[in-house]
């Protein structure tokens, strides 16, 4: 299920040509980048080659280069490629560059455009002001582009082209991309695959292999692991089920690193499907509800990415998997759950699942003692009320933690807001009848009070809760983006481990 990591330069077909001139190669398109107001930069060459062309169409109001504009030209004379694409990345930075997450989407809106249909060779043309950094991104966003969500379609909407060259770029920056966006589609991946194929078991299965290739140590436990370790609230959330849960916990050493507890936790939220349970969604939410474990399905291809990579640092990576279901069995409202630590907990609402299972799972972690631990999830409508489908939440115990993980999200472009986590906010999930319940009171402050929820069980460790239920999914297409799996989070981790924040 998995795709296969590597680091060659002609991964998937990507190969460069430092030195060749791209209006002389033979593609079947050329692709190059512009700011808004200026043909310049690696443009520049083929607009002297096309005698002015681009600068010509760009006075007469047809290339703009506002972000994600996608112009094709067909037949351009002075050109070896069948038609140039101009892609727009918005205005100028104050460095002159654009960021790296308008320059991901950008490349990925440049190779969607043109994987409608089957292509031989398209030529993609990096500025000389870009960074190793936004060559990789570009790279990582063009094999993005190229991807669907269409698993199971006989008709793809999406084909890979046979050979993708970029100029200018560095084999090294090529590589980089490339894993990075081998990391992006196994989260997609794993998000778009139906809940029938992909269940507690099988998540774990892809887990192993994926650690099979990246090198890195994996441990499953059963249910009957589960139940000898006091997992009772991820069983009790997956009782309703006929395939029983699972936990995950993959481990990554990072060369030269001494040993000792992990640099981080990464924990990830893993309903392979959400019905709700007793509590049941109406049929139009569950339609998606497949992508209730992209937390799990972020922190797998996290860890792979950066073990594929030799990053220097220790971590360890642990899913707790279940499917939400309404069998004779299922877990009910008003049932107490004691979880791993002890806590006991009242069930008001067998739909606020999620932070059920990671309690057990922030508990397996915190007996590891990593220095920090952050965790990714659906886990509620109420963050998408609050922050929409593009921004995810971020809730903390520690400033400082919190504000790293903002860094990196806003080097990536991955849009991230904080929201507070007030004492207040605990008197909510309070329980009368156990120690806490698993809602708070009334719709109201949601997506504050399951945080809230999910700190009573991280020990005071440094810790960092991601609600990623907006951006996790796209229930409908962008420019650079079939519907479906973003792979939301994946690059944010990278470049925290990169910058060594952990």
């Amino acid at each position: 299920m998995p795709t296969e990591f590597a680091a060659d330069k002609s991964h998937h077909g990507f190969r460069c040509e430092a030195s060749a001139r791209p209006e002389t190669i033979r593609a079947d398109a050329l692709v190059v980048f512009v700011h808004e107001g200026s043909i310049g930069g690696a443009a520049t060459g083929v607009d002297r080659a096309t005698d002015g062309l681009l600068s010509r169409l760009a006075t007469a109001g047809e290339i703009t280069g506002k972000r994600y504009e996608c112009v094709p030209i067909l037949a351009p004379a002075g050109v070896a490629a069948g038609q140039i694409v101009v892609i727009g990345l918005g205005p100028q930075g104050p460095d002159g560059n654009t960021d790296l997450g308008t320059l991901y989407r950008a490349a990925a809106t440049a190779t969607r455009s043109l994987s409608t249909r089957p292509r031989e060779t398209v030529v993609l043309v990096a500025d000389p002001a870009w960074t190793s950094r936004h060559t990789e991104q570009a790279v990582a966003g063009a094999a993005m582009g190229m991807v669907g969500q269409d698993l199971h379609r006989t008709d793809k909407k999406r084909t890979r082209f046979g050979t993708t060259i970029w100029v200018g770029a560095s084999s090294e920056a090529l590589a980089t991309g490339m894993v990075i966006a081998d990391g992006v589609s196994l989260a997609r991946r794993l998000v778009n695959s139906p809940p029938d194929d992909l269940y507690p078991e099988t998540f774990a299965e892809a887990a192993a292999a994926v650690a099979g290739r990246t090198g890195m140590e994996i441990e499953i436990w059963d249910e009957h692991r589960l139940d000898r370790e006091r997992c009772r609230a991820i069983l009790a959330v997956g009782r309703g089920s006929s395939r029983a849960p699972r936990l995950v916990k993959l481990t990554y050493r990072g060369p030269g690193v001494p040993a000792g507890p992990p640099h981080v936790a990464l924990v990830g939220k893993g309903v392979t499907f959400d019905s709700g349970g007793l509590s049941l969604k109406p049929p139009d939410g569950m339609l998606t509800m497949k992508c209730d474990m992209a937390g799990a399905a972020a922190m797998v291809a996290a860890a792979a990415t950066i073990a594929a990579l030799r990053l220097p640092v220790n971590l360890v990576a642990v899913c707790g998997l279940a499917e939400n279901m309404t069998g004779p069995a299922a877990y009910k409202l008003g049932d107490v759950i004691t979880a791993r630590s002890g806590t006991t907990i009242e069930i008001h609402n067998t739909d606020a699942e999620g932070r059920v299972v990671l309690a057990d799972v922030l508990d397996v972690v915190r007996e590891m003692a990593p220095q920090k631990i952050i965790d990714a999830a659906t886990l509620t409508g109420a963050c998408m009320v609050a922050l929409g489908h593009d921004v995810a939440g971020l809730f903390t115990n520690d400033q400082s933690w919190c504000d790293q993980i903002a860094a990196a999200a806003r080097t990536v472009g991955e849009p991230v807001w904080q929201l507070p986590m007030y004492p207040e906010f605990d008197e909510q999930i309070r329980g009368e009848v156990a120690d806490i319940k698993n809602v708070g009171e009334g719709r109201w402050g949601g997506a504050i009070t399951a945080a809230k929820f999910l700190e009573r069980f991280v020990g005071g460790i440094p810790w960092t809760h991601v609600d990623i239920a907006g951006p996790a999914f796209a229930e409908k297409p962008r420019p650079w983006i079939d519907g479906g799996g973003t792979g939301v989070l994946v690059r944010t981790l990278v470049e925290l481990a990169r910058t060594r924040s952990l």
